[in-house]
């Protein structure tokens, strides 16, 4: 399937999401959770917590690829405090929008948030020390370039951690594979 097939069925998917209830809180410790607006609760979807593993220091740069409602966001702009930022990036509006209403709900004027294919940031060169992703790269048809983004992102030394789900082609039939809830569910 194309970027753009893939993008339509993504957008198409999450726009039938009325209140996914939290499907990602397990994820999530109890101190993490507290810090969170409700509505940024009941919008977590990623498929693990790359900000736990991520290692976050105060005035660090992070990106979050695929941010979706801006969870990761959130949590991550906490950890890096004011005198660090993050950075949001994702093609759905909406999402976006839920990022900026839940971050401005929780006090928060050190995240931005883009809208952008991940396999294409509007961010100069070197301009994050952490990349982070959750549950978003394998919703890409092109794996290897958002991983190049990342890479282009990061100051020299700088890390990345990745939440995200995994097959190999051999797992899955070719119908399965292409089917468009295998992308965007």
């Amino acid at each position: 399937m194309y970027s753009e097939e893939i993008h339509e069925l993504v957008y198409e998917a999450y726009a039938r999401l009325a209140n996914p209830h939290g499907a990602a809180l397990r994820f999530y410790d109890d101190g993490q959770l507290a810090t969170l607006p409700e509505g940024a609760r009941q919008w977590a979807l990623g498929v693990g917590n790359p900000v736990r593993h991520a290692e976050l220091a105060a005035d660090e740069d992070v990106v979050d690829l695929g941010c979706g409602s801006g969870v990761d966001v959130l949590l991550a702009a906490g950890e890096v405090g004011q005198g660090g930022s993050v950075t949001g990036i994702d093609f759905l509006a909406p999402m976006l929008d839920r990022g900026r209403q839940f971050a401005a709900e929780a006090g928060l004027d050190n995240v931005t948030f883009l809208q952008s294919a991940i396999e294409d940031v509007p961010l100069p060169d070197q301009s994050a020390d952490v990349v982070v992703s959750n549950g978003a790269i394998n919703l890409s048809a092109r794996k290897s370039r958002v991983l190049a983004e990342a890479h282009r992102l990061l100051e020299p030394g700088g890390r990345v951690c990745v939440s995200d789900l995994t097959l190999s082609d051999d797992e899955l039939p070719p119908e399965i594979r292409t089917h468009p809830s295998a992308w965007a569910g």
